[in-house]
């Protein structure tokens, strides 16, 4: 009962990280990786100690037109990305990464992509989570289509959208602020957790609602319709409290293990999923499922308020 007791808290925490994850987004954006962008990555690992990347880099200048970022990766390696290569500028990349063959290594990755792919890829994404976030709300809103009182099936919808947008923009919102500082760049597997938090955060969301649509149906068969809504809504949310928290405690402990045991292509995934996933679990319980009783709240002025006037 205290998630709705104290909600006006919740809605501050809320609004305090959305707006830092918007501000951050607005003031520095994105780092979009090879796949949005276009250009080459390649990775490579030496089989004894890595040159010093300073020495690296000054290797590189001579050979990168563009601009290039060097990244360490491992105990071992490097990730070097590059406007689009060519099998000679490719060749002569190797040569530079080698210290003119003084180091001994190996290219573990090599990828190009067009800028003309990656403008076609950027468009899809941004259109598979919009599509995403309508889906789920045209389907909440079917799933609720019988529930009318206190609050409209359409509203349930409405919410879990104030919910999944604040899901997409605190990750979104934490990889501009790792892209300001650290270089964290965003590729298509930034925009799949995405997808998979969505899909993980309206989950959560459903669970509660639906725990709300259950004991709103036991009230009206037992004939006790005159409980408030802000007691039901406090009831479900502490029915379904322990179940969210350990479903996510569980994903987020795997991918911690995975971040943190995995290798350097999953690292930036498996982050967005912990960012994503935490934040979709707070909105579920601390967010979306008080905004019902807010909402309902506001209805109910609103009609003692036609009340009055037609008085």
């Amino acid at each position: 009962m205290f998630v709705v007791t104290y909600r006006k808290i919740f809605y501050v925490i809320s609004a305090v990280i959305t707006l830092v994850a918007l501000g951050a987004i607005l003031l520095w954006g994105l780092q979009l990786g090879i796949d949005f962008k276009g250009g080459s990555l390649v990775e490579v690992s030496y089989t004894s100690a890595r040159p010093d990347i300073n020495a690296v880099k000054a290797s590189l200048a001579g050979v990168v037109s563009g601009g290039f970022s060097v990244r360490p990766t491992g105990n071992t390696g490097y990730i070097l990305r590059t406007p689009l290569l060519d099998e000679a500028g490719h060749a002569a990349v190797l040569q530079a990464l080698s210290q003119k063959e003084a180091s001994k290594m190996t290219e573990l990755r090599f990828d190009s992509v067009g800028p003309v792919i990656g403008e076609e890829l950027r468009t899809k994404s941004t259109l598979a989570v919009g599509l995403v976030i309508l889906a789920i709300v045209l389907f909440i809103a079917f799933v609720f289509r019988k529930v009318s009182e206190p609050v409209a099936s359409w509203k349930y919808g409405l919410i879990a959208v104030v919910a999944l947008l604040h899901d997409v923009i605190v990750p979104t919102g934490a990889f501009a602020i790792l892209g300001h500082f650290v270089g964290t760049e965003v590729d298509t597997l930034f925009v799949t957790a995405l997808l998979v938090v969505l899909g993980f955060s309206v989950h959560d969301t459903i669970v509660v609602f639906d725990r709300v649509r259950e004991n709103l149906r036991v009230n009206k068969e037992l004939n006790k319709q005159g409980e408030p809504f802000e007691e039901i809504v406090g009831r479900s949310v502490a029915q379904t409290f322990n179940r969210s928290i350990n479903t996510s405690l569980t994903t987020v402990l795997a991918l911690i293990a995975l971040y943190l045991l995995g290798s350097a292509a999953t690292k930036d995934f498996s982050l967005a999923l912990i960012i994503g996933i935490v934040a979709g679990t707070y909105s579920s319980i601390f967010l979306a499922s008080p905004l019902l009783v807010t909402i309902e709240k506001w209805s109910a002025s609103a009609r003692d308020g036609q009340k009055k006037v037609s008085k």
